[in-house]
C-alpha cells in the first residue's frame, strides 16, 4: 500500500453508501475495508492488513481486567467492521457507525497515510475551527523535526 493522502469531499446516499476517492482506491490493493468509531466523532477506515496491525498490538497491550482498556476495546475494537467495495467503488457504511460519526449527507474523506478518516462535513468544519490554537501549539511540539 502507498501513501494515503488528501482531503475530499463526496456525499453519503441514502442507503449509507458513499464514493470512494479514485486517488486513495487506486493506493489501496484491498477489496475490502474496516470501519471503526474513533477518536472525536469520525470514523477510521483502515485496510484489512493495517487493522490487523493496530487491533492486534491494542489486544497484547490491553487487559479485560481494566476499566481504560476495556472502555478502548469496547470503542475501537468491538464496533469494528469489514465493508466491501462495490462495482462502483462505494462502501456502505453501517448504521450504527454513520450514527456515531453523525454522517448525514455531506462528507469528508481524509487520507492520513496509513488510515483514512471519515467526517460529517460540518462537524469537521466546527472541529477545524474549534482546534486552531490547538494546532499551533501541537505542531510546536514537533520542532525536532526537520527538513
Amino acid at each position: 500500500m502507498k501513501l494515503l493522502t488528501g482531503e475530499y469531499c463526496n456525499t453519503l446516499d441514502e442507503k449509507g453508501r458513499i464514493m470512494f476517492p479514485a486517488k486513495l482506491k487506486n493506493e489501496i490493493e484491498s477489496t475490502s475495508l474496516i470501519v471503526t468509531q474513533a477518536l472525536d466523532h469520525c470514523l477510521w477506515l483502515f485496510t484489512p492488513e493495517e487493522w490487523e496491525n493496530l487491533s492486534s498490538k491494542i489486544m497484547e497491550s490491553a487487559s479485560p481486567f481494566n476499566s481504560k482498556n476495556r472502555l478502548v476495546l469496547r470503542r475501537l475494537i468491538a464496533p469494528a467492521q469489514q465493508v466491501e467495495f462495490d462495482k462502483s467503488g462505494r462502501i456502505s457504511i453501517p448504521q450504527s457507525l454513520r450514527d456515531y460519526a453523525s454522517l448525514a449527507k455531506d462528507c469528508v474523506i481524509l487520507g492520513i497515510d496509513k488510515y483514512i478518516e471519515l467526517w460529517d462535513a460540518e462537524s469537521y468544519r466546527k472541529y477545524i475551527a474549534e482546534s486552531d490554537d490547538s494546532f499551533a501549539e501541537a505542531a510546536e511540539e514537533l520542532n525536532a523535526i526537520s527538513f
